[in-house]
């Protein structure tokens, strides 16, 4: 099975050879019928064969083109607290990708820690999982996490993330490239937002825009940055206070139970210092690229698939790396931290990179429109 890495080096055409284009073309192949098949089925919510389900309230979502991470989470943090700063009773669902039964995956885990009194359920059906939350939480708005192709759940605003890595697919759709729809699909997207816009300059973000421009001419146009904050060490419990959240099996707690929480360092502590990183992310190069603006000595870096769930043999074999190394910290993203809950690798201390999402262009529009629900 092809790392995330190896996968990308080969549907970019970065991976050359007489056996790597005989890949691609058989992934030319697969990508003909899997196109084929999200197109049938998205004309079947365009014409009303398949029923799309409407809330009593407004319903926000955020999604993307392409598989791996493109900033989901950050951005529903941030829309999340925008809400809850007005007063506004928000919630998140989502599906629960990566999840083993009756527990919440890694997303749902990190949210929970950041936003403790907004609910969240995890529920294959969404649109049950919206009912439950509005039915017996008074939610005002709910956030639809990685809902763009999710068409069962009727939208008031669609938020769609590009990765600047990669906006749209090398392409190409899944299995050829990794777009999740062929491109056309942008045309449903009411703001599309480019993350990691730090990663181009001017002239190359033009370049994006002007292709989103052909698909989607009506969407508010945003550019957002995923800013390193903090370093995050999973040591240290908190006693969380009651409040609104979900009692189903698949949600985040708040039920006054100890659950881990990190302790703070500033990023200072790592700048002059050679570190070892992982992560389990669709995209490793945008958790890279955040090193890399930390102002830190990247000595070694590991790949997991996304949304891994890291064993005891994992662990252990992340400690014999780092023991071998170097370094003097090892770095991963919120996300493992959170599976991980350990402080040290290797007798090396073990921090997330805390991050946070920030606007560089577009704020102001995004929050014109999330103002509409307000009240409502």
């Amino acid at each position: 099975m092809l790392s995330p890495l190896a996968f990308r080096d080969l549907v970019s055409g970065r991976r050359q050879g007489v056996a790597a284009a005989v890949l691609r073309g058989g992934l030319r192949l697969a990508e003909v019928f899997y196109a084929g098949a999200v197109r049938w089925r998205n004309r079947r919510y365009q014409s009303g064969a398949a029923a799309v389900h409407r809330m009593n309230v407004p319903v926000v979502s955020v999604g993307n083109l392409t598989l791996g991470g493109t900033g989901k989470t950050p951005m529903v943090e941030w829309l999340a607290r925008w809400f809850r700063a007005r007063g506004v009773r928000v919630a998140i669902v989502s599906r629960g990708y990566g999840a083993a039964a009756g527990t919440q995956n890694d997303e749902a885990l990190e949210l929970a820690r950041k936003l403790p009194d907004v609910p969240h359920v995890q529920n294959a059906d969404r649109a049950a999982a919206a009912r439950k939350l509005i039915a017996e939480f008074q939610s005002q708005v709910i956030l639809l996490d990685d809902g763009f192709q999710h068409r069962r759940i009727g939208r008031d605003l669609d938020i769609v993330l590009l990765d600047a890595l990669e906006p749209f697919g090398f392409g190409h759709v899944f299995p050829r490239g990794t777009l999740r729809e062929p491109i056309d699909g942008l045309r449903r997207a009411d703001v599309v937002a480019l993350s990691r816009a730090d990663m181009l300059d001017a002239g190359q973000r033009e370049d994006i825009w002007q292709t989103v421009l052909r698909y989607a001419p009506q969407a508010i146009r945003a550019e957002v940055v995923h800013a390193p904050r903090m370093l995050l060490a999973a040591s240290g419990l908190l006693k969380k206070g009651t409040g609104s959240e979900p009692t189903s099996e698949n949600h985040a707690k708040n039920d006054g139970s100890e659950v881990p929480v990190p302790l703070f360092q500033p990023l200072e502590r790592i700048r002059p210092l050679a570190v070892a990183a992982f992560c389990g992310l669709g995209n490793p190069a945008g958790f890279r690229h955040t090193l890399e603006t930390c102002g830190c000595r990247l000595a070694a870096f590991r790949e997991f698939p996304d949304h891994h769930r890291y064993t005891r043999a994992d662990v252990q074999s992340l400690a014999a790396w780092a023991k071998g190394l170097d370094v003097s910290a090892v770095l991963c993203t919120e996300k493992d931290l959170v599976k991980l809950s350990v402080d040290q690798l290797g007798g090396r201390p073990l921090w997330a990179l805390g991050v946070g999402l920030e606007f560089l262009a577009g704020q102001q529009a995004v929050e014109a429109e999330l103002a509409k629900f307000v009240g409502r």
